[in-house]
């Protein structure tokens, strides 16, 4: 982890008078779990979006591999590789999983009836769906046609992390997989998670749950302030440790009062 895949540096983002960012910077390196945790207004939120193109930054840099980069949407953050899972999942519920899987990139039929005609090459996504969902382990899924609105909790974020995990081929950030799952479903994501980082996907996992972010995160950033604080390595320090820090209870070694 010589280099890291993506970085921020100094960005601030003011909303008129109240500053979301304030200098925040930020390092994810290739085959990581990178945590970002912070309390209610942090900032925490503000820095995901500018990351993945929901937000333009008003000062600062982003570098994807070293090479500065400025995503004007979240399309062309996705054009780069970088595919973002939020909490609400931005699922259609009425349509099925393979439609949900495409939607916005739908595949054409080759030749004259996809070029011309628009014909979309419906066997070939049903396909790709299938073998994406079965890479990942999501097998309880018997139909790719069903509709997601008849998938449980934990299958539809299943259905939001492969989807970002066969389209996004640098980055996966996920928003609180976890937060609306039950105990069962949340141990289903978090394995999803590894899996997807077992391919070599580094994954920025945004969460409140400190057990679930102590179980599987390589390094934690803790957002305060609009700005880093600090990252730590979880191995290293406890939970009490982080709410400490976020909170401002206690400030890690190093960073001044």
């Amino acid at each position: 982890m010589n280099q890291p895949l993506l970085t921020a540096r100094g960005l601030v983002k003011r909303y008129g008078r109240v500053t979301a960012m304030d200098g925040a910077d930020f390092e994810l390196y290739p085959g990581e779990i990178l945590a970002v945790i912070g309390d209610n207004g942090a900032g925490k939120s503000t820095l995901i979006k500018a990351l993945s193109g929901a937000v333009r930054p008003d000062e600062g840099e982003i570098l994807l591999d070293g090479k500065p980069v400025s995503f004007g949407s979240p399309l062309e953050a996705r054009q780069a590789g970088i595919e973002t899972v939020y909490q609400t999942l931005a699922l259609s519920p009425a349509l099925s999983i393979a439609d949900n899987m495409f939607m916005g990139r739908e595949l054409r039929r080759p030749g004259i009836m996809g070029k011309w005609f628009g014909m979309l090459d419906t066997a070939a996504m049903h396909d790709f769906s299938r073998q994406k969902l079965s890479e990942l382990g999501l097998m309880t899924i018997q139909n790719i046609n069903q509709p997601v609105e008849t998938l449980s909790g934990g299958q539809r974020q299943g259905v939001a992390v492969a989807r970002a995990a066969a389209f996004g081929s640098r980055v996966i950030i996920l928003d609180e997989p976890t937060a609306a799952l039950g105990v069962k479903e949340s141990r289903r994501v978090l394995d999803l998670i590894q899996d997807v980082r077992s391919r070599g996907i580094p994954i920025v996992l945004i969460s409140h749950n400190m057990p679930h972010v102590f179980e599987i995160a390589d390094r934690i950033h803790i957002h305060r302030l609009g700005r880093r604080l600090c990252v730590i390595n979880p191995r290293e320090h406890s939970m009490s440790d982080a709410v400490a820090y976020m909170t401002g209870a206690s400030l890690p070694a190093g960073v001044a009062a």
